[in-house]
């Protein structure tokens, strides 16, 4: 029990340096590349901060512990909605910006929606046994295939608004690649350790793998996008902090769980359907106290009501209460 648990630590902070290398490296890369913050969250700090969930889930997928791959990223995205932007707000309120509100949070549901129905044969189909087979994988990664079309194509989009930004000097071409090999060495092994210690720990309390990954996998994998959001929330660049989230839910998503089924199909318990629901309601949520929230709306410049969206703090508070509502309930659920 003890080797466990130290390989888990050790192993959450292999992921969490390892992704904070690789989101250093990258973003400076791309920063280069002059690429707007937005789509810089949306992408390179999205994919940084999702690599632990993708380390831990190959992993998990040879080894054919399919209750921890899905509870992973379906866990992952319930804490990235409800705990990360609930915290991220309350730190500082969130300016989001109409193209996140319109396009790509739709998108985040859109990925939520299809995960419930790929997810449920049975219940769709009438099939005998519900998995993620390898067809439904391969599905996935050609929505993950138009998500990055699309959000190249927004690439310089807002680029202007960040020039003091961009004029900060860079990281040394070198030592960004650097960062990124020696990102990718600490999430291959950190993922390793944490997948062996989750499976150990699951056989000695007698629980479900399941729950494990909802749980405690769930949260450590997620605590990359807690510190990237947190940061740049309290740094005043929302862009970043809520395209981190977004677009680390619609990777765990189509990427993650779509390479993951490539490798091997997974099956899906039906107990899972009421985890699988929260990650839609989440979404549904966010999308709902965004559009909520338009400042300026009794101003006489209406036309900044469609420009201008946000996550204000009592919202943030909202998120975070349901949040703890779920760990309770899973808790109680066992």
């Amino acid at each position: 029990m003890l080797l466990a648990t130290l390989s888990i630590i050790l192993g959450f902070v292999l992921l969490i340096k390892g992704a904070d290398w690789l989101v250093t490296g990258a973003s400076s890369i791309a920063r280069r590349m002059r690429i707007s913050e937005l789509v810089i969250g949306l992408t390179v700090v999205s994919f940084g901060t999702s690599a632990p969930e993708l380390i831990v889930n190959i992993f998990a997928s040879f080894q054919g512990s399919a209750d921890i791959a899905i509870g992973n990223i379906v866990g992952s995205n319930i804490s990235n909605t409800l705990l990360i932007l609930g915290i991220t707000a309350i730190i500082a309120p969130l300016l989001v910006q109409r193209s996140t509100v319109l396009k790509q949070i739709p998108f985040n549901l859109l990925a939520a929606c299809t995960l419930f129905i790929m997810a449920n044969d049975m219940l769709v189909d009438g099939y005998a046994q519900s998995e993620l087979s390898r067809s439904d994988g391969l599905a996935f990664l050609a929505f993950f295939v138009i998500f990055l079309y699309y959000t190249f194509g927004i690439r310089h989009v807002g680029h202007e608004e960040e020039k003091d930004e961009h004029e900060k000097p860079k990281i040394n071409v070198w030592v960004a690649t650097s960062l990124v090999v020696l990102g990718c060495f600490g999430l291959a092994v950190g993922g390793k350790l944490v997948v062996d210690g989750a499976i150990t720990i699951a056989r000695i309390w007698n629980v479900s793998e399941a729950f494990i990954g909802l749980t405690i996998v769930a949260i450590g994998t997620s605590l990359p996008e807690l510190a990237a959001s947190a940061v740049a929330a309290y740094k005043g660049r929302s862009d970043i902090a809520v395209g981190n989230i977004v677009g680390s839910n619609i990777f765990n998503i189509f990427w993650i769980l779509g390479i993951s089924s490539v490798i091997k199909p997974l099956p899906f318990q039906p107990s899972t359907n009421f985890d699988l629901l929260m990650v839609v309601l989440s979404t549904a949520l966010l999308f709902f106290l965004v559009h909520n929230g338009k400042p300026h709306r009794r101003l006489i410049l209406w036309w900044r009501q469609s420009q201008d969206y946000i996550i204000r703090r009592w919202e943030g508070v909202i998120l975070l209460s349901c949040y703890i509502c779920y760990i309770a309930y899973i808790g109680w659920r066992g």
